[in-house]
């Protein structure tokens, strides 16, 4: 997908395959949240923690982007061809796991030490993305 012009079927796949990965990633981290704190009270009490609990701040990042992705492919405009381009290189930037480059990095680093069905989720962006 790299740039070139992207049909709305292969943006459409992408943002199922981050939204897949991203809820996996979610998942992990309530699972260590509530190890560490108890079980999260009801689905309201997580979202808050996801908006403000600094545990849940490296995802704000993917999600950012994830939501700018649909935002883009939902487009009228035909000028949107340039941003998307610039968007996907955005994306491509971002999901490399890495123990020392960044918040971001290093915490989908471990989150994927943890979880082998993200490191799958993983690959399957990283291949939409090339």
């Amino acid at each position: 997908m790299a740039g070139r012009n992207h049909t709305s079927a292969e943006l459409d796949r992408l943002s199922r395959a981050l939204l897949r990965l991203h809820k996996r990633l979610l998942d992990g981290e309530r699972a260590a949240y509530e190890r560490m704190h108890g079980p999260i009270a009801s689905n309201g009490a997580f979202l808050q923690l996801l908006l403000g609990h600094e545990r849940f701040a490296w995802l704000r990042q993917l999600s950012g982007l994830m939501a700018a992705l649909d935002e883009l492919a939902e487009s009228k405009d035909p000028n949107v061809r340039d941003a998307i381009v610039e968007h996907m290189a955005s994306l491509r930037r971002l999901p490399m796991p890495s123990e020392t480059e960044g918040d971001f990095g290093r915490k989908y680093h471990e989150a994927l030490q943890r979880d082998p069905d993200a490191v799958l989720m993983h690959e399957a962006v990283k291949e939409l993305l090339t």
